[in-house]
């Protein structure tokens, strides 16, 4: 086994993961059932055959999206977490606390792929708080995500 350790959870904090080993191949998957299982344009995974995968805080909901795959999601904030078939698991690469290192090499279920997606890039883009004005509540904003980190315990004593 190899040193790499990697950590991630859920929004709410409720699941951690803890991963040791190599991840294995990342995608992105614009199958209609990925679609709808993360409730966005495609849903980026990366594959963890062949490393240990430890849930070190809470248990996943899972749902049967075929005969053959479950999807494990977070039950309290529904955060989409795994892809589970006959031939192993993969995680949801947004999921992981420093998605950034891990890049797709490949696009699967093309024929489903939403007409317009490959013209978000071409999009105009605004920081957040680009338009304060129309957002007011973005200056007061409080965050009760859990942080790209392991934190001893969850949620925070003060929630306001």
């Amino acid at each position: 086994m190899t040193d790499e350790i990697h950590t991630g959870g859920c929004q709410c904090g409720a699941i951690r993961f803890r991963v040791e080993g190599t991840l294995g191949d990342a995608s992105v998957c614009h199958c209609r059932m990925c679609q709808k299982a993360s409730g966005n344009f495609y849903l980026p995974l990366v594959s963890v055959r062949g490393a240990t995968v430890t849930w070190t805080r809470g248990e996943r909901r899972r749902f049967q999206s075929s005969n053959a795959v479950w999807r494990g999601f977070c039950g309290d904030c529904g955060t989409p977490l795994t892809y589970e078939a006959p031939d192993g698991m993969a995680l949801a690469i947004a999921a992981f606390d420093r998605p950034q290192g891990i890049v797709p090499t490949v696009q699967w279920g093309i024929e489903a792929k939403l007409p317009y997606v490959d013209h978000v890039p071409d999009l105009p883009g605004e920081e957040t708080m680009a338009d304060v004005a129309a957002g007011s509540f973005l200056t007061d904003l409080v965050s009760y995500q859990h942080p790209d980190h392991d934190t001893e315990t969850w949620p925070p004593e003060a929630k306001r």
